[in-house]
């Protein structure tokens, strides 16, 4: 019986053998031809030549001086931007809730304020009067920073035509909404509109802009991908929330480096920059401890000294534990599996646990020879010769291998006060006797292999037993 409904006529057809589907489709059912599938009736858009803004010229020509760095007046931020805020850049950073973004930005624009450039502050998430409470504790009040709370595009570019800025805070573009875009404000579509409407005004306008961006449970950027392909630079805040040590990394810069990091420390009065970390990372002992070593990492050109900790008992468990804090899991398990293999130290029936001083992370392979003496030394209950620093990255076969900027580590160790550095051996390497030489006052012993390594500070289990 016929349901007396018409049959819906196919969208979409082939245009080499005619074949008609009722949704689009890459390949033909019929021909197998690729991209030959088309809308029935739908528009053909051809690009036509039309009017430009300005004429081409060769690129020896084009000024440099409109997209010049300037300050931010916090160094560190500079240091991760390159140099400083570009003219018409559009920056996106993004970090967890409470890490500190407002905060830090809020500081970047009273800097900028202060060297008589006006400042455009739009606040989505909060009142204008709980921004001003932070800007009296933080200090930064001033008569070229202007602030705005709007959650529509078009008050926006409303309040940008008014104050005409040189550096527009957005915070955030998952709260602020267009009229004329569908979804709510924090959806897909939302956010592509108001980024695209607010970078197209940066461009034109030369307004240095900054967008603050949400991140999801796993820490990625929320929102569209394009998002990050909108932007010039991309900045992602970190830190842990039981530490008031926070940091900056440049996941996209498309004016400066990629590999620098910007430390700063949370304080009542606001934020402020770290210009030296390494205190914050390494624990002051009064007498030598077992099971702690330090370790010398590079924080993208920068080099960063952090105490490795590691506990290691007795288990009568079938499955032991292995709990790390601020050191990668699966490369704490290779070097366990590395130190039961080629030192005999037998860690099977031993629960371990790892971590760091102050919430440092140290996810580079360099401190792969720190934590295996720390987990000797734990596990053998003798603490590490006093004022030694360990570098090196450790292999599947025990031996060690050179890592990049060991020059600068060095350096960095020896100005801090450490005495010795154990570091793998060169190019050809003398197993049976270590080569030892000075740079900065401090010596510096290499070894090839990690066994060798932890004979050389008393810490290898010589009975075979373990």
């Amino acid at each position: 019986m016929s349901s007396g409904k018409a049959r819906a006529r196919p969208a979409y057809r082939c245009s080499e053998c005619g074949w008609e589907a009722p949704k689009w489709v890459g390949r033909c059912g019929e021909c197998q031809a690729w991209g030959s599938v088309a809308e029935v009736g739908a528009a053909q858009v051809r690009a036509v030549a039309g009017p430009v803004s300005k004429p081409a010229v060769p690129i020896g020509q084009v000024s440099v001086s409109e997209a010049a760095f300037r300050s931010s007046g916090v160094p560190e931020l500079d240091r991760v931007l390159g140099g400083g805020l570009v003219p018409g850049a559009a920056i996106l950073l993004a970090g967890e809730p409470g890490v500190g973004k407002s905060t830090l930005l809020l500081e970047v624009a009273a800097q900028t304020a202060r060297y008589h450039r006006r400042t455009l502050y739009v606040t989505g998430e909060e009142s204008a009067s709980q921004v001003r409470l932070r800007a009296d504790r933080t200090g930064g009040v001033h008569d070229e920073l202007f602030l705005a709370a709007e959650t529509d595009l078009g008050a926006v570019l409303s309040h940008i035509e008014a104050v005409k800025p040189t550096l527009l805070v957005v915070d955030s573009v998952q709260t602020i909404g267009a009229a004329d875009a569908d979804g709510v404000p924090g959806g897909v579509t939302q956010v592509k509109e108001v980024a695209a409407a607010l970078i197209r005004v940066a461009k034109t306008r030369n307004i240095t802009t900054v967008l603050v961006g949400h991140v999801t449970k796993d820490g990625s950027i929320a929102g569209p991908r394009v998002l990050e392909h909108l932007v010039d630079v991309v900045l992602h805040f970190e830190g842990d929330r039981n530490s008031r040590f926070r940091m900056v990394r440049a996941m996209k810069n498309r004016f400066g480096p990629i590999d620098e990091v910007g430390c700063f420390e949370m304080t009542t009065a606001g934020i402020s920059a770290v210009t030296d970390p390494t205190g914050l990372f390494v624990e002051s002992h009064h007498q030598q401890v077992a099971g702690t070593c330090v370790a010398v990492s590079m924080e993208g050109r920068r080099p960063l000294l952090a105490e490795v900790q590691a506990l290691v008992t007795h288990s009568t468990a079938d499955r032991p534990r292995r709990t790390t804090s601020g050191v990668d899991s699966a490369r704490t398990a290779m070097i366990l599996a590395v130190l039961a293999q080629h030192c005999q130290l037998r860690l099977h029936n031993h629960d371990v646990f790892a971590s760091t001083v102050g919430g440092a992370r140290l996810n580079e392979p360099a401190t792969d020879l720190a934590l295996a003496l720390a987990l000797a030394s734990a596990y053998r209950g003798q603490p590490a010769p006093n004022g030694i620093v360990a570098i090196g990255e450790i292999g599947l076969a025990g031996e060690l291998r050179r890592v990049r900027d060991l020059d600068q580590r060095i350096s960095e160790a020896a100005r801090l006060g450490f005495r010795v550095a154990v570091v793998p051996s060169g190019p050809n390497p003398k197993p049976k006797s270590p080569e030892q030489w000075v740079i900065d006052g401090m010596k510096v012993i290499d070894v090839p292999d990690v066994a060798t390594a932890l004979r050389l500070v008393s810490l290898a289990d010589n009975s075979g037993t373990g």
